[in-house]
């Protein structure tokens, strides 16, 4: 996302009032691949950098805009199959980065194997906390997806299968986007999300509270719906869980899990031991993770 000067001013503007309500902005780091890799390669001396070349059978349109909220340019990433014969489902990604960082770069190398293996998938840069506060990312990842179904033709999709796919809170944010039926999503990829934010299992946190205007105790509304937890019902599509070891993002995810199976629809989870968080911006694991999603995927979209 690119930041001009309305763009500043609203974050500055945004940020005075939190300030003054008395929300701590999170010390907050650039998220990137290549930073989270640099982190664990101290602790985990075995992994490597993802690096893979743009396969040949896909093709790429950049920086697209999606929409226009005030002056405010809000882009995204489309890739496609190069081949035209079929219709394709469709994946909306969602980057992680605490609802304060990250970008839709992050997802390039995930975006550019699923596109080669059949599908089109748009990733999506959405408003973080500095520049407006919760539900507007949410919003942003619907508007993105009603953006590509419009556009379905161009990008050879079939706008009748569409997954979302996040992580981190990437992952809170497209899991919300699929449990709410309004949005017809037909299948949801939470990689290390938690589920809800008000479960036991929640930890609260300033990232958190920052972008849901105000801690647990004063914005217990806001918290509570966006708590994806709060709308799982049979009307829920199947749900892949990919989680690292790190029990803290597990929040709700098994009584998620417990709720869809008590409606008949399939879900699962695969725990890849002994990872950090952001395991997938790293190898070997950003290939468990392709794999296990890719298999999934192609499991219930075709």
């Amino acid at each position: 996302m690119i930041f001009n000067a309305k763009h500043t001013y609203i974050s500055i503007f945004f940020m005075g009032t939190m300030v003054f309500g008395q929300i701590q902005r999170p010390d907050a780091v650039p998220y990137t691949n290549e930073a989270t890799f640099e982190k664990f390669r101290k602790k985990y001396p075995f992994v490597t950098p993802v690096d893979r070349p743009v396969p040949q059978n896909i093709s790429i349109d950049q920086n697209i805009e999606y929409a226009n909220i005030n002056g405010l340019s809000l882009k995204a990433d489309v890739y496609y199959p190069k081949d035209r014969s079929e219709k394709y489902p469709g994946v909306a990604m969602v980057h992680g980065g605490g609802w304060i960082s990250g970008s839709k770069e992050n997802e390039k190398f995930m975006a550019m194997e699923l596109a080669s293996k059949g599908y089109v998938v748009i990733a999506v840069g959405y408003r973080l906390a500095d520049v407006a506060p919760y539900p507007a990312g949410v919003e942003d990842i619907g508007t993105g997806i009603g953006w590509l179904k419009k556009n379905h033709r161009k990008y050879g999709l079939n706008k009748k299968k569409i997954a979302v796919l996040g992580e981190s809170a990437g992952a809170q944010i497209a899991t919300l986007v699929g449990v709410r039926s309004g949005n017809k999503i037909q299948a949801i990829v939470n990689v290390d999300g938690i589920v809800s934010f008000i479960h036991p299992e929640a930890e609260e946190s300033t990232y958190a509270a920052y972008w849901l205007g105000g801690d647990r105790a004063v914005n217990l509304k806001n918290w509570t719906e966006a708590s994806p937890l709060e709308y799982a019902d049979k009307n829920t599509p199947p749900t892949l869980f990919i989680n690292s070891s790190q029990p803290r993002f597990h929040a709700g995810r098994d009584d998620m899990m417990n709720k869809l199976k008590s409606f008949g629809t399939y879900t699962e989870v695969h725990e890849i031991k002994d990872t950090p968080h952001s395991f997938w911006s790293a190898e070997p694991w950003f290939t468990e993770t392709l794999n296990v999603t890719v298999r999934f995927l192609d499991r219930v979209l075709k």
